[in-house]
């Protein structure tokens, strides 16, 4: 992994902008809940500690990270004063095609979610080789997953609500 060495959730180089004014939602996956519930965990904290209030950040469960696209798409359709969806998954690797299958599935259904409503749709999903180095990036050793996807929708917002 070439993040061995790296916490990737330290934002020390970059300014982060104030979220009080934003509404964001969370859209979580159910499956591998002890490393999503850590993700969600970490995204809520930090949008709080950034500005935004919790009466303006909408959360709803989903079974399985394939799911995150229909939350996104369904969350943006209802609620068309959300500045930002962020999308928490974990897909681990297993010994089928399953894997290549949902992550690709994922990444572009959330891309093609974002471009359709102009709404910053963020990919806070882990896609690893194993349950340790899912742990490491659900607030282990290699920062948390959560957090980093809190901070681009806070900057992708700011980025949508100025351009």
């Amino acid at each position: 992994m070439a993040t061995q060495l790296k916490n990737l959730s330290d934002f020390s180089h970059t300014t982060v902008p104030n979220g009080s004014a934003y509404k964001i939602a969370i859209a979580v996956a159910e499956w591998n809940a002890e490393i999503t519930g850590s993700l969600y965990n970490g995204a809520l904290e930090t949008l709080v500690k950034h500005g935004v209030s919790e009466e303006n950040i909408l959360s709803i469960a989903v079974p399985g990270s394939f799911e995150l696209t229909s939350a996104a798409d369904l969350l943006l359709q209802k609620h068309k004063d959300l500045d930002a969806v962020i999308c928490l998954g974990c897909v681990i690797q297993g010994d089928t095609k399953h894997f290549d299958f949902i992550c690709d599935a994922v990444a572009n259904g959330i891309t093609q979610v974002s471009v359709k409503h102009s709404k910053p749709v963020i990919f806070g999903v882990l896609t690893t080789n194993d349950q340790q180095q899912a742990i490491d990036r659900a607030g282990g050793k290699h920062g948390n997953k959560g957090d980093e996807a809190a901070i681009t929708a806070l900057k992708m917002a700011e980025l949508s609500a100025t351009v």
